[in-house]
C-alpha cells in the first residue's frame, strides 16, 4: 500500500512538471522574450506577408503603450531597431515597439495599391493594423497610447496608417514622407514608385487632400490621430513641396485653416528648424538645410506621444 502511494505521488508530480513545462513553453511561444528584438509569426491575418518584429522592454508598464516604427526603403525591422532610439526609450517609458518589415525587394512599402489605401483592404496597412490589435490583446495595452512613426517610405506608410486606421492611433510622427494617397498607382500596382508625387508635383487643396485621406476609411466619423510632420528643405528624394502638401492634408482633415496657423516658432526644436502649429492636432516642422531624411527626434516624439 505504501509502495502504491509512493508510485501515485511520483506519477502526479511528473504530470504536474509536464503541465508546467507546457505552460511555460506556450507562454514563451505567445509572449516574445523581453529586452531583445523578436519575430512574431502568429499575429493573425497577414495578407501581404509583412514581417512582424517586436521589442518588449524589461521595464514593461502594467498597461503599456505601443509605438509602431516603420523603416525606410532598403531598411529592415532590425536596421530600424538599431538606427532609431525607440527601443532605448521603451526601457525608460515602458511601452512596446512594433517594427514591421516590408516583404518587397528593395523593402519600400506599398503605399500605392488600392488594397493598402483601403481600411481592411488586404494590403500592407491591413497587416500592420493586425500586428497592433494582436499586441493590444496579448499585453493588455492602453488603446489610448498607440502611436505610429516612420522615416521616408516608412513616413509615407505612417500617413497611410493614420488615414486607413484612424481609430487605432492616437498620434503620429512623420519623418520626410508624402501625403496619404499621393503615391497612388493608376495601374493598382503594389509598391509602385510615383515620380510626380516624389518630385513635389502633386499639388492640390487642403479639402481635396483631406477627401483622399477620409475616403480610405469612409465610414469613420470619430477622432483623428494628432499629426506631427517633419521635412527637410533640401530633400532631393521626396521634394520639399511634399511637406506643404502633407500639412495641407491633415489641416483639411482636422478642419484647420491651412493659411492661418495658430503660431510659428523659430529655432524649434533646434536651430534652423521652424515649427508651425495649426492646433492640438497638427504641427509641421521644417528643417532648413536638411536633406533626406530628417533625423529622428526621439525625446520630441515622447513629448508628442505623451510619454514625457
Amino acid at each position: 500500500m505504501l509502495l502504491l502511494s509512493l508510485l501515485l505521488t511520483c506519477v502526479l508530480y511528473a504530470l504536474s512538471c509536464s503541465a508546467r513545462a507546457l505552460l511555460v513553453g506556450s507562454r514563451d511561444a505567445v509572449y516574445p522574450r523581453a529586452g531583445s528584438l523578436q519575430q512574431v509569426t502568429n499575429f493573425g491575418s497577414n495578407p501581404t506577408n509583412v514581417g512582424m518584429y517586436i521589442y518588449v522592454p524589461t521595464n514593461l508598464a502594467s498597461k503599456p503603450g505601443i509605438i509602431v516604427a516603420i523603416h525606410y526603403c532598403t531598411g529592415t525591422a532590425s536596421a530600424y531597431y538599431s538606427d532609431s532610439p525607440y527601443a532605448t526609450l521603451a526601457e525608460q517609458y515602458g511601452f512596446i515597439v512594433i517594427y514591421p518589415q516590408s516583404p518587397y525587394s528593395g523593402t519600400c512599402w506599398d503605399v500605392s495599391s488600392q488594397a493598402t489605401l483601403t481600411h481592411n483592404g488586404g494590403g500592407n496597412s491591413n497587416s500592420i493594423a493586425n500586428m497592433v490589435t494582436w499586441t493590444i490583446a496579448q499585453y493588455n495595452a492602453d488603446t489610448s497610447k498607440v502611436f505610429v512613426t516612420g522615416s521616408s517610405s516608412g513616413a509615407m506608410m505612417t500617413n497611410v496608417m493614420a488615414a486607413t486606421y484612424p481609430a487605432l492611433f492616437n498620434a503620429a510622427t512623420v519623418y520626410s514622407g508624402v501625403p496619404a494617397g499621393c503615391f497612388y498607382s493608376a495601374t493598382n500596382t503594389p509598391d509602385a514608385w510615383n515620380s510626380t508625387c516624389a518630385q513635389g508635383q502633386s499639388i492640390t487643396t487642403p479639402a481635396h487632400w483631406a477627401a483622399i485621406a477620409e475616403a480610405m476609411d469612409p465610414g469613420y466619423r470619430g477622432a483623428r490621430p494628432r499629426m506631427q510632420i517633419y521635412h527637410g528643405s533640401v530633400d532631393t528624394t521626396l521634394y520639399p513641396q511634399n511637406y506643404y502638401e502633407t500639412v495641407k492634408q491633415w489641416a483639411g482633415v482636422w478642419g484647420y485653416d491651412y493659411d492661418a496657423p495658430q503660431k510659428t516658432e523659430a529655432s524649434t526644436p533646434e536651430a534652423n528648424y521652424v515649427t508651425t502649429i495649426w492646433g492640438k492636432g497638427l504641427q509641421g516642422i521644417y528643417a532648413t538645410g536638411v536633406g533626406h531624411t530628417v533625423p529622428i527626434h526621439g525625446e520630441g516624439d515622447m513629448e508628442w506621444f505623451g510619454f514625457a
